[in-house]
């Protein structure tokens, strides 16, 4: 298999560099990003579950929430879409861009004094109920929740995102050197022709590239939005205009930069697919894309599954020592840094805390964890180590495309972040609650279950009216053993007092809190 490999790259080492690995399979097509043979970034898109953020549909106002500030649209899903009024107001501009004003002879909307501008209070007056408006999905349907969606539509291209409705002009933040930051701002101004009532947020990846590459791109993405605009006027709603592509084309469209060194396919059509895609854009790009023909499933092959199935632990163990425990619950993620088998010192403490900081930042990524997390540290005196904990952070989290915010280490030794959440977490997606703990994470133990049962027991037979009564109890067998071992006495007493007779069976295919009391003569259940 190395020698498969490579042959494909040469002498590079197979752990250096950032590569893309793509398994197609009949159910599931999975994509993850490599950072010097670290995972960074997984990625699972079902048959049957694929994604709808980023999709454009005409909808249908059915309810308006002024107490909300929101209305609930019909995009012909199961649950109405949630449309807040601030999302409804096409003047919002993405506030983590740099806006660029038009010069008057570009943009030719001159400087907008005599403009009204909206506000959330007019939403309801031009949204009423019952009618039509076209949105896009910025949030996915999580948990109870229906997706979130908006008016202010945007349209990813290679390298350039297209805003159809909205006249402003942007640049990414995450491209710092002020030099091309000049460059970018001549080449919208004088370079590209962008229709009047339409903006252009330049991305990261645009950094360095040549003029002709932004002017085929909008082309592109303005063709694109006009046949949206013809199946809108068309079609009737509630109905999808334009749906997301799948994870294979986002992957060549989002990831697929300079950055990357290669790109290994177990699929040969998804390879050549890719390779039209990104040649389109890049010819040499293509030389980056390669098939590779296995037996062996290629995340086993190249030792991808088990950083897989390490993301699903609660405990991560650090290079220092110490561990991470990472609770995901509704409201919150909570995060707990342990020193576990680190010696207890200024020194050690610090890198603990820095290697932890740094964990976190890979295991948000790579679980798609998103809302607020709270991470507790351990406790550090000074000042000094405390910012270096929160810089160590902001530093490894420039790499996560999702926006996050993150504040200082507060006096109680926490730090509190936000991360944009799009989709369900990587846990949600693959895992189920458990039937048997209903998601809790733990089952009642034997003694729990002694005391309910008796207390059951003594319900049942407290309102029998006929003595003598005998009662069937099937139980798990480690409950069975407890009652044996510990509480027959208890039983027997329970017995007497009510002038009844019990009778205990063991099941093995009962789980530790399954429980059935039945009519000894009649075997049916009793259920109070």
């Amino acid at each position: 298999m190395f020698a498969t490999l490579r042959k494909l790259f040469g002498s590079k080492k197979l752990n250096e560099g950032i590569k893309i690995i793509v398994n197609c399979e009949k159910l599931e097509t999975r994509v993850a990003l490599l950072e010097n043979g670290s995972l960074e970034e997984y990625t699972v898109e079902r048959k049957n579950d694929e994604s709808i953020v980023g999709s454009i549909y005409k909808g249908v106002v059915r309810n308006i929430e002024p107490g909300l500030n929101a209305m609930f649209v019909d995009i012909g899903l199961e649950k109405n879409a949630f449309l807040h009024f601030w999302d409804a107001i096409p003047e919002a501009l993405d506030s983590g861009l740099e806006e660029i004003q038009r010069n008057s002879k570009k943009g030719g909307g001159g400087d907008g004094k005599g403009k009204k501008r909206i506000q959330s209070k007019d939403i309801p007056d031009l949204y009423p109920v019952g009618s039509e408006v076209l949105v896009q999905v910025t949030k996915g349907p999580i948990g109870t929740k229906g997706p979130r969606i908006t008016t202010n539509i945007s349209l990813p291209g290679r390298y350039m995102v297209l805003m159809p409705r909205n006249d402003q002009l942007g640049i990414s933040r995450k491209i710092e050197d002020p030099k091309e930051r000049t460059r970018l701002r001549k080449i919208m101004s004088d370079k590209l022709t962008i229709p009047e009532k339409m903006g252009v947020i330049l991305r990261t990846v645009s950094s360095g590239q040549k003029v002709r590459y932004f002017v085929r791109d909008l082309a592109i993405l303005v063709d694109e939005w006009r046949e949206i605009e013809g199946k809108a006027a068309t079609t009737k709603a509630p109905t999808c205009v334009f749906k997301e592509p799948d994870l294979i084309e986002r992957t060549v469209r989002d990831f697929l930069t300079d950055e990357i060194d290669e790109v290994l396919c177990d699929d040969q059509a998804a390879a050549e697919r890719m390779k039209d895609l990104i040649g389109v854009i890049s010819r040499r790009s293509r030389k980056r894309i390669q098939y590779l023909q296995t037996t062996t499933p290629i995340f086993e092959k190249l030792g991808i599954q088990r950083q897989i199935d390490d993301a699903f632990y609660r405990q991560v163990w650090l290079p220092s020592g110490g561990y991470l425990v990472i609770d995901e619950t509704e409201a919150l993620i909570a995060i707990d840094v342990n020193t576990g088998r680190a010696k207890n010192q200024d020194k050690m403490i610090l890198q603990t805390n820095i290697e932890a900081a740094e964990e976190v930042a890979r295991q948000v990524r790579l679980r798609n964890i998103g809302g607020l997390l709270v991470i507790d540290f351990i406790d550090m005196k000074s000042r000094r180590d405390q910012m270096a904990v929160y810089k160590a952070m902001k530093e490894r989290l420039k790499h996560d495309k999702a926006k996050t915010q993150i504040l200082q280490i507060s006096p109680l030794g926490l730090m509190e972040m936000t991360r944009q959440r799009l989709h369900e977490s990587l846990n949600i997606t693959v895992n189920e609650p458990c039937h048997h703990c209903q998601g809790r994470g733990m089952v009642k133990s034997a003694e729990s279950m002694s005391v309910e049962l008796q207390r059951r027991l003594n319900s049942i037979l407290g309102k029998s009216e006929a003595p003598g009564r005998e009662l069937l109890v099937i139980v798990n067998p480690d409950v069975m053993d407890r009652l044996r071992t510990h509480d027959g006495e208890l039983f027997v007493e329970l017995e007497r007092r009510h002038n009844a007779r019990l009778t205990f069976r063991s099941d093995a295919s009962y789980h530790r809190e399954q429980v059935v009391v039945a009519d000894a003569k009649t075997q049916k259940e009793i259920r109070e």
